[in-house]
């Protein structure tokens, strides 16, 4: 593909997009919101909440010890992040939407990967919930990384993978 967007400016420019959002929301938590302090943004709805999550998602391995926890997000994460990668290889040229959701991928692994590096933990704050319903708490990188998984379980469900 020519152009200004070839496959690697588009992975680059949208995991960078991803991650830059995704440590900038999380320093300005970390900065200006005491830990387990939260903001009433819609009353019985959604609070920004500053939560360190030690866990995987809806607190996966919290209660391990803090070494395993960080040998197996540490490795599971950048596993996952090769492997997207490989896979972006492999598709990006032939499967511009896919392409963008791997990119989503990259960008929200390499932002909660950072804070583990940094924190041991994931920094936490979109915090929804409708009465005594708690929806866990989560992050722009989360978030970025279940839109690009609907991206790709869209193209496994309706059988749009390249062959690999």
């Amino acid at each position: 593909m020519t152009g200004f967007l070839t496959p690697m400016r588009r992975l680059v420019l949208v995991s960078i997009c991803v991650l830059l959002l995704d440590q900038i929301t999380k320093w300005l938590i970390v900065r200006h919101l005491p830990l387990h302090a939260h903001i009433v943004v819609m009353d019985h709805f959604f609070n920004i909440t500053h939560i360190l999550n030690p866990g995987g998602a809806f607190g996966f391995f919290a209660e391990q010890s803090p070494g395993i926890r960080k040998f197996i997000f540490l490795f599971l994460s950048s596993g996952v992040a090769l492997f997207v990668l490989w896979l972006y290889r492999k598709t990006a040229d032939s499967h511009i939407f896919l392409s963008y959701g791997l990119a989503l991928i990259f960008g929200g692994a390499l932002g909660n990967l950072l804070d583990r590096f940094r924190f041991g933990k994931v920094v936490d704050f979109l915090d929804f919930y409708v009465g005594t319903l708690h929806w866990p708490a989560f992050n722009i990188a989360d978030s970025a990384i279940t839109i690009g998984m609907g991206i790709l379980i869209y193209h496994v469900i309706f059988n749009k993978l390249p062959e690999i």
